[in-house]
């Protein structure tokens, strides 16, 4: 069975491995794209709308993070006003208000993964990249 590989795994370690298969997986969905903040063509970074250090429960979440250039992510913290009105235009009101919600209801309790959980978005997301 494919999850015991993860049995000696730590959560830190699970997050770790995560990240890398599902921001692969945004690279790869929106190559070719332009980057979600500034709209140049270039390579992309999987940049997050919410932060996932503040928002870890958005951290894996496809509406919040999308393709972006290492300018727009890195030195300019996102550019979130850009990203916002570009955002809107890509996913539409519905699905950005349900990323506020979240966002606001987060704010009234801390998130913890679970190891399962983990385990279940690593599959998820290699078997997407395949």
């Amino acid at each position: 069975m494919a999850k015991n590989i993860y049995r000696n795994k730590t959560v830190a370690q699970l997050i770790k491995i995560a990240v890398r298969h599902f921001h692969l997986y945004i690279r790869n969905r929106d190559q070719g794209k332009p980057c979600i903040s500034c709209s140049k063509k270039t390579t992309l970074q999987a940049g997050h709308f919410y932060s996932a250090g503040k928002h870890p429960q958005l951290r894996f979440n496809e509406d919040n993070v999308h393709g972006q250039c290492l300018k727009c992510n890195y030195y300019m913290s996102a550019n979130l006003l850009n990203y916002r009105i570009n955002l809107i235009d890509k996913i539409g009101m519905d699905r950005v208000y349900d990323l506020e919600q979240t966002v606001e209801l987060s704010k009234k309790q801390s998130y913890k993964w679970d190891r399962f959980e983990l385990v279940d978005i690593i599959e998820k997301y290699k078997a997407l990249n395949k």
